[in-house]
């Protein structure tokens, strides 16, 4: 009993201790957006819902940063999630690939940080995250992927893919 008791033990102290040295990412594409003839437009009201929707996903995870590209669509993706947790939505460029994620990896180590970006951008940082080509351009039309990716270094990602 003192031998189990003792393993148990152990295992929780390696588990949290492991964990502690993890980061999880967030990957997301902006939800559904108008045709407005723009390069900027907004999201539609199934985009507005899907947004909604995200945060309440979202709602008893913590959160560490809100990053999304300058555009309108993948800030107002992450706004309600930035409301809920009362957090600001900040910009990053995301043509920056693995040298931004290494700088957002060591500022938020150990956190939990929600990327919204676009159909060609989330792929990318998803296989620069995880070392590897996993991930091709995803289709215009959709707006389901929810990619989970816990690493303590660039390259080395474990993956989690969702949809919602």
């Amino acid at each position: 009993m003192k031998k189990k008791l003792l393993t148990t033990f152990l295992l929780t102290c390696a588990i949290t201790i492991y964990a502690q040295d993890q980061t999880t990412f967030i990957l997301v594409r902006h939800a559904e957006k108008a045709n407005d003839g723009t390069d900027n437009p907004p999201l539609t009201e199934a985009g507005l819902q899907r947004a909604n929707d995200l945060a309440a996903l979202l709602t008893n995870q913590e959160i560490d940063a809100l990053y999304s590209t300058p555009f309108i669509r993948t800030e107002t993706t992450l706004t309600p999630i930035g409301r809920d947790k009362g957090m600001e939505v900040k910009n990053y460029d995301p043509f920056a690939g693995a040298k931004w994620l290494s700088g957002a990896l060591k500022k938020h180590a150990g956190g939990t940080i929600v990327i919204c970006g676009h159909s060609n951008t989330i792929p990318e940082l998803a296989n620069a995250l995880l070392g590897k080509e996993r991930f091709q351009q995803f289709d215009d039309n959709d707006y389901s992927n929810l990619i989970i990716i816990v690493t303590s270094e660039v390259g080395k990602g474990k993956l989690v893919r969702l949809k919602f």
